[in-house]
């Protein structure tokens, strides 16, 4: 590995801790500040990274760029990034379809770079175990060594682009789809004025389902704006393979209607508070 410099666009939550595994390795780490949130330069001049101001300046210095942004910006990334002629490694990092994946490999291509797809599964990385970054394309090797000192678990899972995208979408099918059937089934018991009956019956047939929903709330419910698209990647991929694509379009409506709860951490909103808002009009939370 001969990498000096690698940039991440952009440092997000999930995508600082990604930034700071990468630094790990030795090399310098990156970002560009134009346009960015007061909350992302902070949280990025606490991570180290270093400004270089815009995307001009990132391609001219970087030799990898790691993509972890929400997914709907995803393509529109790349194609900002193969505008500039960007000749390094292109690691899109992004929860979007095997079919997304490969349009923003041949975006990226197009503009002399080369391309590795990705796919995280697991909490943004505080400790080790708790996150694993899959790869996929001929050059995934080289993007797996770079986190090898780190916390980080980055596994290269074949030369086929697209693969880790496949994988993480169809992991994100259950495990955020869920979140949103088991509080979808909370709002409709209390609105049959059968919520408490129904918890009294999940204590004694499914005694997770409660917890999972208190969960479900305080934490899928601040992420819901990021939810969205990741949910309309899921159905499309559903929809490309032959498969219904009904339950995850339906739970993008879901998180559109908890799009107020953007960031809401503290206090997190309790499962009463997701309620009330699903209950509302869904073109009021547009």
């Amino acid at each position: 590995m001969n990498f000096k410099t690698v940039a991440l666009l952009h440092p997000g939550n999930m995508g600082v801790t990604i930034g700071t595994a990468a630094a790990t390795s030795g090399v310098r780490v990156i970002w560009a500040s134009r346009q960015r949130s007061k909350a992302t330069q902070e949280r990025a001049k606490q991570a180290g990274l270093a400004d270089v101001e815009n995307l001009t300046n990132v391609v001219r210095t970087s030799d990898v760029i790691l993509s972890v942004c929400p997914p709907h910006a995803a393509l529109e990334l790349a194609r900002s990034v193969a505008e500039h002629n960007f000749k390094g490694i292109y690691v899109d990092a992004n929860a979007v379809a095997r079919a997304t994946a490969e349009q923003i490999g041949e975006t990226i291509s197009q503009g002399g770079a080369s391309f590795v797809d990705g796919g995280i599964i697991g909490s943004p990385v505080k400790r080790a175990g708790t996150t694993r970054l899959y790869l996929s394309g001929v050059r995934a090797p080289e993007v797996a060594e770079l986190f090898s000192a780190s916390m980080l678990d980055a596994r290269a899972i074949g030369e086929d682009p697209g693969a880790a995208s496949a994988l993480k979408i169809v992991y994100a099918a259950w495990t955020k789809c869920t979140d949103a059937l088991v509080l979808a089934i909370r709002a409709l018991a209390t609105r049959e004025g059968v919520d408490k009956a129904l918890l009294d019956e999940w204590t004694l047939s499914q005694p997770d389902l409660e917890r999972k929903s208190i969960r479900a709330a305080a934490m899928a419910a601040p992420k819901a704006w990021r939810y969205v698209g990741e949910m309309r990647e899921i159905a499309a991929a559903f929809e490309s393979s032959g498969l219904p694509a009904g339950f995850h379009n339906a739970a993008a409506d879901f998180y559109e209607r908890l799009v107020p709860f953007k960031d809401r951490t503290d206090p997190a909103p309790t499962v009463a508070a997701v309620i009330d808002t699903l209950r509302g009009s869904p073109e009021k939370h547009r």
